[in-house]
């Protein structure tokens, strides 16, 4: 006997149109949620990786104080805060899991951005780890290149001195809770292809 909030199938092929209708809705309540855990996850990089003057979260704030000081839209400011948010899970392609959490309800020019921030830091250390530092040029001439070449520059890669005052997670709740109830994959939002 199946409760009243689940399912009646074990296989998707043998679900009804009740079942699917459950799904969605249980969906859509869940999806309302995405800016609080989009902000939780973001309290959990203050306490990840290790070594750095400042934590994984207060490199992220600076990063989006950076970017709101430069009178950068709300995409950029966002992005700039959760750009790092796939290292605790995808520490190998945490650029490409940041650019998939954001990709509904951005621009495709900011998704390119984060998607391309990882290779585009190692012009400012890769030659410390045996990296290409040139190793972004391969993109040289695409249309977001020099956005990519300012997030990385004037954002991401002046944000780990502890000396820095930037602007407190609550300052972006706000700008958080807007661009993660947008309607996903809006075409008036998207204005490119994904």
């Amino acid at each position: 006997m199946n409760s009243k909030n689940q399912v009646s199938f074990n296989r998707m092929d043998e679900g009804s149109v009740e079942d699917y209708a459950l799904l969605h809705s249980l969906e859509t309540d869940y999806v309302k949620g995405l800016p609080d855990r989009i902000i939780n996850a973001l309290l959990r990089l203050d306490d990840t990786l290790g070594g750095y003057q400042v934590t994984r979260l207060q490199h992220s704030l600076q990063s989006a104080t950076r970017a709101e000081a430069d009178g950068a839209d709300i995409e950029l400011i966002v992005a700039a805060l959760i750009h790092d948010i796939g290292d605790e899970l995808a520490p190998e392609n945490h650029s490409q899991m940041a650019a998939s959490i954001i990709r509904p309800y951005v621009r495709a020019e900011v998704t390119w951005i984060l998607e391309m921030h990882g290779v585009f830091q190692y012009k400012y250390y890769g030659d410390k780890v045996g990296l290409n530092p040139d190793e972004r040029e391969r993109w040289r001439g695409h249309q977001w290149f020099d956005r990519c070449e300012q997030f990385c520059g004037d954002w991401d890669q002046m944000s780990f001195d502890p000396e820095y005052e930037s602007k407190s997670l609550a300052h972006f709740t706000t700008m958080i809770t807007e661009m993660f109830t947008r309607p996903a994959f809006d075409p008036a939002i998207l204005k490119e292809p994904f």
